[in-house]
């Protein structure tokens, strides 16, 4: 399941995981972001918390989260990775290569931290 918040003046999707990600979840993300992005030509930032990383419910699920960052990772200027697990590093590290976005890790006391970096200007 994610939780998540479009903080339109700024921008930003806020992203929570807290269960198991199914293909309903980014579909549902989709579905309030897409017209956001096509209405404003994209979003400054994307703020993953992280608390602690659920897995997929299937390996669809999996496959159905590959394609959205895919069809979304190109629309998003920075991506703040919020956690205190081993996903932050090896996001920060592996996926950097893999999408536009510039991307930074955070611990999840540096919350407000990850949000002001995403809002700074480059």
């Amino acid at each position: 399941m994610i939780n998540y918040s479009l903080d339109k003046e700024n921008a930003i999707i806020h992203v929570c995981p807290s269960g198991p990600l199914t293909k309903a979840d980014f579909d549902r993300l989709a579905t309030e972001i897409d017209p956001y992005i096509e209405e404003t030509g994209g979003l400054a930032g994307l703020i993953l918390e992280i608390k602690m990383f659920p897995g997929w419910e299937s390996f669809g699920a999996a496959v159905h989260h590959l394609r959205f960052v895919r069809n979304h990772h190109q629309k998003i200027q920075k991506v703040a990775v919020v956690t205190d697990t081993f996903v932050g590093t090896l996001a920060e590290q592996l996926v950097a290569h893999f999408i536009s976005a510039q991307i930074k890790r955070f611990d999840l006391d540096q919350l407000v931290a990850a949000r002001d970096w995403v809002t700074e200007p480059d």
